[in-house]
């Protein structure tokens, strides 16, 4: 349920893109993702910190999106956003020996070290991309094509890499973890 809200607001900036344009996509996304925000706050009593993350790029980037007339900050946001997850996933595994993966979703699951590092730099490599592909549709499509990315593609994307994570994953688990 959860994912759904948090999915919601994308189907609303891709139905005011292609209705409107960009910039009425920016301002329904930013008043859904606080409506939203809002009822992820009620139903659920607490934010996950990525939520609120995402909630205040929104915020800010479509804030100067539509403060200073460019859509191009709204566009740059999923790449600074993926590309600062790539860091982080990065620094934290060489800088500080932590494995984010492992911490995020690790928690009754036991892998040697060496898989959830592979599954760290899996997940690094998938966010530069995702980074470096959303310039490419920054600088190279319409805008339209834009929010096909934005709503569909890369959540689709996402989907793809978790569902290759958990068989990834998998392979790698006892035989009596497999339950």
């Amino acid at each position: 349920m959860r994912q759904f809200l948090n999915f919601i607001p994308l189907v609303f900036f891709f139905v005011f893109l292609v209705f409107y344009d960009i910039f009425a996509g920016v301002k329904a996304l930013m008043i859904s993702s606080t409506i939203t925000l809002i009822i992820t706050l009620i139903i659920y009593k607490k934010l996950e910190k990525m939520e609120l993350f995402s909630y205040l790029m929104i915020i800010i980037f479509g804030g100067l999106t539509i403060y200073l007339d460019n859509k191009d900050f709204i566009k740059w946001k999923v790449t600074l956003i993926n590309l600062g997850f790539a860091f982080t996933l990065l620094t934290s595994q060489f800088f500080f020996k932590k494995n984010l993966i492992q911490k995020l979703i690790g928690k009754d699951i036991k892998l040697d070290t060496l898989i959830w590092n592979k599954l760290n730099i899996i997940w690094s490599f998938f966010f530069i991309v995702c980074g470096i592909a959303n310039l490419y549709v920054t600088y190279y499509m319409s805008d339209d094509f834009f929010g096909v990315f934005k709503a569909f593609i890369l959540p689709g994307a996402s989907l793809v890499i978790t569902l290759i994570s958990g068989i990834y994953i998998y392979k790698y688990l006892e035989p009596n973890d497999k339950k």
